[in-house]
């Protein structure tokens, strides 16, 4: 009887040792297969700001010969406590006038206004930075981990602080006028054959180390006039598209939109699919609600363009006023 016994246990014996040597195999697998799937930046595995790094002096210099009228544009919207925005984003805006109540003056020469704003930084137009989206494992780009970085009070890498300024030739694509329209309609996306088409029409072919934005005459059409519905969907880039200006290297990519791509998306399993592409896979940045139709109204589609955002910390967007310089 001790015998049996003692055989039984050396059997189990033995099979809880297969068992563990299959176990730590496959989560030695798995970790593999997780670390291939996560590719390190071109940049280096210490990189935080992606294709910025394109950005150069000589490039700079080449891109400042695009000056031929002077003319200047912002192109960023105003916005306010009624700018509808992707929930549950808003805004709210306070002025004071500190120790002056009834009477009380700071200053024998003057009286003065503060401002105290509480919101969100991704209202309005906007920069995202590469802290933004990440892989629903939790990866971001060149293979950070959300756990690691995004603390409550502040992303410790990839933060909006990190993104130097963007100077960089910049062409706007004129889709609503390669589609004979004023402005593209909610889920209408446009594909790379598309964009090849406007590049070849318009004479901008996209280049290495650009700004690209996209004109679909949503913000003009939309915006004021019926805000639910602007907020409710938008037109946009179809995945495809995010690929192929990856492709070409440029270092930020935007729209007159609120999110670029398009929504409802062309695929429903994957919605806002460029933002993973531009921000976690390639380090290309997003700009949105880019106030495009003044410049395609006086056919400035390629320009200077210079951001320098606020540098707030750990922040993961921005509220930003962009300029182009034609």
């Amino acid at each position: 009887m001790r015998l049996k016994n003692y055989i039984i246990f050396k059997n189990n014996n033995k099979e809880n040792k297969l068992r563990l040597f299959l176990t730590i195999f496959l989560s030695l697998f798995v970790l593999t297969i997780s670390a291939e799937d996560c590719e390190v930046s071109k940049w280096g595995a210490d990189d935080e700001i992606g294709n910025a790094n394109l950005i150069t002096s000589t490039s700079i210099l080449k891109a400042a010969n695009l000056i031929k009228t002077g003319k200047v544009y912002g192109l960023g919207i105003i916005i306010d406590s009624n700018t509808p925005a992707y929930p549950p984003r808003s805004l709210s805006l306070q002025v004071v006038q500190p120790n002056q109540q009834f009477g009380n003056q700071q200053f024998p020469n003057s009286t003065y206004n503060d401002d105290i704003f509480q919101g969100w930084f991704g209202i309005g137009s906007q920069l995202d930075g590469l802290g933004h989206i990440g892989g629903p494992d939790g990866t971001f780009y060149n293979c950070n981990k959300g756990k690691d970085f995004a603390l409550i009070d502040g992303l410790t890498k990839l933060g909006i602080e990190t993104v130097p300024p963007l100077v960089s030739r910049g062409i706007i694509l004129d889709m609503a006028n390669h589609f004979g329209v004023d402005f593209l309609e909610a889920g209408q996306f446009f594909t790379v054959e598309d964009v090849k088409a406007v590049e070849k029409k318009q004479g901008t072919p996209v280049k290495k180390g650009d700004v690209v934005i996209f004109h679909t005459g949503w913000i003009d059409a939309k915006l004021k006039s019926d805000p639910v519905a602007w907020a409710s969907g938008e037109p946009g880039q179809s995945p495809e598209v995010a690929e192929y200006l990856a492709s070409k290297q440029v270092i930020a990519v935007g729209a007159d939109t609120w999110g670029l791509d398009v929504v409802p998306p062309k695929n429903i399993n994957e919605p806002f699919q460029g933002h993973v592409i531009l921000l976690k896979q390639n380090g290309i940045y997003i700009l949105e609600n880019m106030n495009t139709g003044p410049l395609v109204k006086d056919g400035a589609l390629e320009f200077l363009f210079v951001l320098g955002q606020a540098k707030v910390k750990g922040a993961v967007q921005m509220i930003i006023n962009p300029i182009a310089i034609n």
